[in-house]
């Protein structure tokens, strides 16, 4: 697919959305210019980098496969606990023995985030993660000039939780400047966990080539977007923060068992929160289009949240780089991830028909949703920080609710880089 005028909107989609930030900002005349160029140039390297070359190629192949073991090992367990619901033999004769089993997105998603949480808590004991984790702050404090502490958070909220990742510099949190500490806010709104990195991976893949791979890229480019779009909106003062840091992580473990066993415990609530958050939204929804159905049919289909949506969010969709014929459709997707959750937003992308969206839109959403910055994560991110900060509990109220919308547009962002590239270089014709 040749380069075109949807790839070169998305270069106006880019500046666009800087632009937006620019007029939130706190202090307009102090801009990070470098910064900006720094951070979407660190992006499109990124991008190159971890699709371009041919041996990234067999890096991305090697973590589908790997998503696609521990999907696998996974399903083994949900057998043994939940039997033929979880995929395991049924007691009964199917009508259609060739027919595969139904997708139950309780036993076949939410059990992966368990599995996840309790082999992200294992490595990170094995000083595995750390060291990874270690080697993304390095390249943010050299690269982008952050304090140390900010660095490593932000580093570790790539792979772990906007409540998760402050406690790798607890010892530091009460160091952070104001500036930091929003930075930290957005990045965690703008990235995902690795539990739920996997889960989103599993619902793209019947529809989506290389989606274990697309998820993965997609958090990590996506925190430099989230550092300029912080920066933007809350400038550092001069003299004020980038607190040294000795790399001697807060979080640890005593044993193997002990991450493993706070790793499941962990799991659990992420687990919970994300079934429960699934089942009261979606019902919301119900309810909702419900309601807007006694208007009967408007511009020929009934009216629904998703077509409000897709009405609202289809010009910032458009601007991205998707064409206008399926600008609604992402609109639509957009909105169902800012006011509910991304894990609804990814349900409803994986179920849309391959015919029905062509792979580079889909491939850009898979970007643009990639993040938790949405109503609901405000609060559990609000909850976890004041627990872990409680005598800057009101710089925290404060800032919670502002960073949402950088968060949601550093996501955008991040999609406009890969809208803007040819799909030659993610391997697509």
């Amino acid at each position: 697919m040749a380069w075109g005028l949807d790839n070169a909107r998305a270069i106006f989609g880019a500046v666009l959305i800087i632009f937006i930030l620019w007029l939130l900002s706190e202090n307009r005349k102090k801009f990070p210019w470098r910064l900006a160029f720094g951070a979407m140039a660190v992006q499109a390297v990124l991008v190159f980098l971890l699709f371009g070359l041919p041996a990234s190629q067999a890096v991305l192949n090697t973590v589908n496969s790997a998503v696609d073991g521990l999907a696998a090992a996974t399903a083994e367990g949900t057998k043994f606990v939940f039997g033929y619901l979880g995929g395991g033999e049924m007691p009964f004769v199917k009508v259609d023995a060739n027919a595969p089993s139904p997708f139950l997105f309780a036993f076949n998603v939410l059990p992966l985030i368990l599995v996840i949480s309790a082999l992200s808590a294992l490595l990170w004991h094995w000083k595995i993660l750390q060291w990874i984790t270690r080697g993304f702050g390095f390249l943010f404090e050299k690269s982008m000039g952050l304090g140390g502490a900010s660095a490593l958070a932000t580093a570790a909220n790539i792979f772990m939780g906007m409540v998760e990742s402050p406690i790798v510099i607890k010892g530091y949190l009460d160091k952070l400047s104001r500036s930091e500490l929003f930075m930290m806010m957005v990045v965690g709104l703008s990235t995902v966990a690795g539990s739920t990195m996997v889960a989103y991976a599993t619902i793209l893949a019947p529809t989506l080539p290389n989606a274990a791979g697309h998820v993965l890229v997609a958090s990590i480019i996506t925190a430099p977007a989230g550092i300029l779009a912080a920066r933007i909106m809350i400038p550092e003062t001069m003299f004020e923060g980038g607190a040294d840091l000795d790399y001697t992580s807060q979080l640890k473990y005593s044993s193997s068992m002990d991450a493993i066993t706070n790793g499941v415990q962990d799991g659990l609530m992420v687990m919970i929160n994300v079934g429960a958050f699934l089942l009261v939204f979606v019902s919301f929804v119900a309810i909702i289009n419900g309601v807007l159905g006694v208007f009967g049919d408007v511009a020929g289909a009934p009216l629904t949240l998703q077509r409000i949506f897709g009405f609202i969010f289809s010009p910032l969709a458009w601007v991205i780089g998707i064409p206008w014929n399926e600008s609604q459709q992402a609109g639509g997707l957009l909105g169902t991830k800012l006011f509910l959750t991304e894990f609804v937003a990814f349900l409803d992308l994986g179920a849309v028909p391959q015919a029905a969206m062509t792979e580079r839109t889909r491939m850009i959403m898979t970007y643009a949703l990639c993040g938790f910055a949405n109503v609901g994560s405000v609060g559990i991110m609000t909850g976890g920080m004041t627990a872990l900060m409680p005598e800057r509990r009101g710089e925290i109220l404060e800032l919670a609710w502002k960073a949402l919308i950088p968060g949601f547009l550093a996501t955008m962002l991040s999609a406009t880089i890969v809208a803007i590239l040819p799909m030659a270089v993610f391997g697509a014709h």
